[in-house]
């Protein structure tokens, strides 16, 4: 029976040319990869490369490597602009500072030291100070920790 091999299942490295692999009516093994109807026709999709040439073997019995191909094919989704927000925390309060979400052996609190909290993102700390202007008034010893803490 006679087919059509796509250039991209001639060999596992990039072909330009097909012509530099086969020339018109060479025979070679193939594997066939998949089958389709189209206008009462039916189509073969047909691959070299997971086949070795020389004895006819295959060498991708269990379509490992079509299956790899085809998921190089599919659109990469870019989930970069994406906010992640993590709102889960341990529910246990840890004997050392008295705070939540976190054990004792993980307490970074010295008692009666520094206390640290999270900072506000400047979307949030823009939007605070537009709004109330009592608050602008803070004490130099809170500003130059929140700055430390950056």
């Amino acid at each position: 029976r006679a087919g059509l091999v796509h250039r991209s299942h001639m060999s596992s490295c990039r072909v330009d040319k097909p012509s530099e692999m086969v020339d018109v009516g060479d025979k070679v093994w193939v594997k066939l990869i998949g089958k389709e109807v189209k206008e009462d026709k039916l189509k073969l999709s047909l691959s070299m490369k997971v086949v070795h040439q020389g004895t006819g073997k295959d060498l991708d019995p269990n379509n490992v490597s079509l299956d790899q191909d085809e998921r190089k094919k599919r659109s990469f989704r870019d989930y970069t602009s994406q906010k992640i927000t993590l709102e889960a925390v341990l529910n246990t309060v840890c004997k050392k500072c008295g705070c939540k979400g976190h054990f004792a052996k993980e307490c970074f609190m010295q008692p009666g030291g520094t206390k640290y909290s999270l900072i506000p993102e400047e979307e949030e700390e823009e939007g605070a100070a537009a709004g109330c202007e009592g608050d602008k008034k803070m004490n130099q010893a809170e500003e130059s920790s929140k700055k430390r803490k950056k």
